[in-house]
């Protein structure tokens, strides 16, 4: 490791140098809207090199004086070309126009670099055209459903929207928002996520191969960018859909200064079912459920060095009871009040500054704060209409949650166009809430009750520091190598870690490259659970004095083929190991507070390991993809199972996924998914075994459940088909759109859990296993105008 290290070093030193050079530096940006264009291609032909632009749109390229053709270009949009006599350091900003011809129109690809182009592997970039133009579950068009699509993704069980990448658990999922960690990503018990597409320009998934400016999970980097707002005139979309409407508005404050971006979207299943539920109560009933978003951002150019972003997102899931009724009792009348909610969300904020230090060194300075909560209240109580005097009352409250106050400072260094150069460091401050409960009580004929307990609040402090290069040592070779360190301190103990990472990319020929990565990757967070589907009480908890930092180590071979122009053939093998992975003790749970949590969990190792094959058109009037994954995914645990190997829960031997979409016409097109899995694993009973204190007793009234081996036993396969067709039509103020969508087309009884049931006849009674579906087909339709 040493020598890659020396030689990276030697690369920085010795890069190739030109007798008379200048530079040419500026943004790539959209021409109708002013949005920056991540990782467009800036390509000189004469000197057959080139760079892309970074994640706010700034690009560097170093190149000799004299005359030079340049061109940018970027997936979707029509490339520009211009000619130009270099003799000095020159800004050159690039404005792109979209792509009108229907052949041309790319949805979903690599935003600029290819993946044969790139060093970079296990990077999947997603546009929010093709997550609009898929079909959606009752509507919502969701950022995580499509990922789930990918290759090496599961999403677990039936319509949720949690994400197991390669093996790895939900915690496992660094999850970022304009650079803030998202830590609850769920809405409707894990069924949407909390991302709303019209607020987001871009999102690239990370499944291996990590770049070193990214740290704190071992399984995947969900990387989310908001857009910054039509800089030009006012823009915007509203849309209705079965259970929620989103407004989204985007424009100039200042035009070509200041921007600004606006979107909400809320439920109204609540509203709706309140008088349904009213009217069928003899008492005063109520409550529902609904969530909401909102997410704002305003940019600010200070200067053509000078930039400033502030961005924020909060999200709120409500689901409540309430039941007012009167009584009698003794000759006198009671009025009687039961309150219940469970409320979980997230509130983020960023504030962004870029500073363009010199034509070839780009800095971003970025203060986060993040607040996930989860509050779970239940009250009764009681009042005496004669006398109005009080009676038995009960409270319950239990919260949690995390908080984070967090600084980084990163930097985009091109020396010359043989290196692209990142460097940056961070700090962030977490204040975990394990959970705390509130009990009260009050009774005629027991003492009151009142009292606070659980788990106190523990802050951490967690930084780290990175740096990493892309090396083009040749035409054919190129390398990103990076060092990741990063420290965690608690509870007056502090762990380290150096993390080297390292990728590269060999082409065979023009049609062809060879890939391989290695990564290490440490996670000081975790996250317990103890159901089948992601919930807000799932408690995220940090690395102590007793537990110790996840940590893994991650290899990746794999190749790319051009089979033509717009389709690519891409394979990847891996092997990660994992270690220090927790999970609750036999019976424990988030609830109950007798032991604190440290005594609740086991400590373990993991490993996964498959093979992924992905198969992608990106152009012409039908795009989509077919991947494939075979996996292996295991745990070991010195208390579970007798200390032998388990599969994990979702181990998924094989994964298929078709997805299609065709344009007809600019006024139709559908989406069609097809998906399988192999069935999850669950622990069921084996056998039953009488009692050995009382060997007389029949079977039928007594004894114990053998269940053997954990995950001992498969579900059924999952398998599912979703089209939906969208009907657009241009107006005079805009362009609507009805898009009408049939999830579980051929409505497969999937399994959602299984349990054992009594079945009867005249003579006798046995066991049997019986499977709950939760979706049967769902047809829905939505409303949607853009102006």
């Amino acid at each position: 490791m040493n020598k890659i290290f020396t030689l990276l070093f030697l690369s920085l030193l010795s890069g190739v140098s030109f007798a008379q050079t200048v530079t040419l530096r500026g943004y790539t940006s959209d021409r109708s809207s002013g949005e920056h264009l991540i990782n467009a291609s800036v390509y000189s032909s004469e000197k057959l090199i080139g760079t892309i632009s970074n994640n706010y749109g700034f690009y560097s390229l170093t190149l000799p004086t004299g005359k030079h053709t340049l061109s940018c270009s970027y997936v979707g949009y029509q490339a520009q070309t211009i000619e130009l006599n270099l003799a000095t350091d020159t800004v050159i900003n690039f404005q792109l126009s979209a792509q009108q011809e229907l052949e041309e129109i790319t949805i979903i690809g690599q935003q600029g670099e290819s993946k044969l182009a790139s060093s970079q592997m296990s990077r999947e970039n997603i546009t929010m055209d093709k997550v609009k133009s898929l079909p959606a579950f009752l509507g919502e068009a969701d950022i995580i459903k499509t990922i789930q699509l990918l290759p090496g993704v599961q999403s677990g069980t039936e319509g949720a929207s949690g994400l197991y990448v390669r093996g790895g658990g939900p915690d496992q999922n660094l999850i970022l928002l304009d650079d803030v960690p998202i830590y609850n990503a769920n809405h409707l018990f894990g069924f949407f996520s909390v991302f709303n597409p019209d607020a987001i320009k871009s999102v690239s998934l990370y499944k291996g191969g990590f770049p070193a400016r990214f740290g704190g999970r071992l399984s995947s980097v969900v990387d989310i960018r908001m857009k910054d707002g039509n800089s030009q005139k006012l823009h915007g979309n509203f849309s209705i859909g079965l259970i929620s409407s989103k407004l989204n508005l985007e424009g100039p404050l200042v035009k070509d200064k200041t921007t600004f971006n606006f979107s909400a979207r809320r439920t109204y299943a609540d509203l709706i079912a309140r008088p349904l539920i009213k009217a069928s109560s003899e008492g005063e009933e109520g409550g529902g459920y609904f969530f909401h978003d909102l997410n704002m951002k305003i940019t600010h150019k200070f200067s053509d060095r000078s930039k400033l972003y502030l961005s924020a997102y909060t999200g709120k899931d409500r689901a409540s009871s309430k039941y007012d009724y009167t009584s009698n009792w003794d000759n006198e009348s009671w009025r009687h009040n039961d309150r219940f909610h469970l409320d979980w969300g997230n509130t983020t904020t960023a504030l962004r500054w870029n500073y363009l230090i010199t034509n070839k060194l780009f800095a971003n300075t970025t203060l986060t704060y993040s607040n996930y909560v989860f509050d779970i209240e239940e009250r009764t109580s009681s009042l005496n209409l004669s006398t109005a005097e009080k009676g038995d009352s009960y409270q319950l409250n239990y919260k949690s949650g995390i908080e984070d106050l967090g600084a980084k400072i990163d930097f985009d260094y091109y020396p010359n166009p043989q290196h692209r150069v990142k460097f940056g460091a961070s700090y962030t401050n977490h204040t975990f809430k394990p959970g705390i409960m509130v009990h009260k009580e009050k009774a005629d004929y027991t003492s009151p009750i009142d009292t606070t307990y659980g788990n106190a609040n523990i802050t951490a402090h967690e930084l780290y520091a990175y740096i990493e290069d892309n090396i083009e040592i040749s035409p054919i070779f190129s390398v990103n190598v990076g060092l990741h360190a990063s420290a965690f301190g608690v509870e007056g103990k502090m762990y380290g870690s150096i993390q080297p990472r390292l990728s590269a990319k060999y082409m065979a020929n023009d049609r062809l490259a060879i890939k391989a990565a290695y990564s290490k990757m440490d996670q000081y967070i975790h996250l317990l659970s103890t159901a089948t589907i992601e919930l807000p009480t799932d408690l995220w908890l940090p690395t102590t004095k007793r537990i110790r930092p996840q940590h893994s180590h991650q290899f990746a071979l794999g190749a790319v083929y051009q089979v033509k122009k717009g389709i690519e053939l891409s394979a990847e093998g891996f092997y990660k190991t994992m270690d220090n992975l927790l999970e609750y003790k036999e019976g424990a749970s988030f609830i109950g507070v007798s032991t604190g949590w440290e005594d609740k969990v086991e400590m373990g190792k993991g490993w996964s390991y498959g093979a992924e094959l992905l198969l992608q058109k990106t152009t012409g009037k039908t795009t989509g993809w077919l991947g494939y994954t075979l996996s292996w995914s295991d745990r070991q645990f010195e208390n579970i199972n007798w200390g032998e190997k388990f599969s994990a829960r979702y181990d998924r031997r094989h994964d298929l996924s078709f997805v299609m979409t065709h344009r007809f016409s600019d006024r139709f097109d559908i989406g069609f998914t097809w998906v399988y899995g192999t069935g999850n694993a669950v622990t069921i009973p084996t056998q039953k075994v009488i009692s050995p204190q009382i060997p007389n007793t029949p079977y039928i009234t007594g004894g114990y459940e053998y269940y053997g081996e954990r995950n001992n036993y498969r579900m059924p396969a999952y398998h599912r088909m979703d089209i939906g067709f969208n009907f657009h039509k241009q107006k005079k103020h805009g362009i609507r759109t009805w898009n009408v969508s049939l999830y579980n087309a051929y409505s497969r009884q999937n399994p959602f859990f299984v349990y054992f049931d009594n079945e009867q006849t005249y003579t006798s009674s046995r066991k049997v296993l019986k499977q709950f579906s939760l979706f049967p087909i769902i047809p829905s339709i939505s409303y949607s105008f853009k102006f």
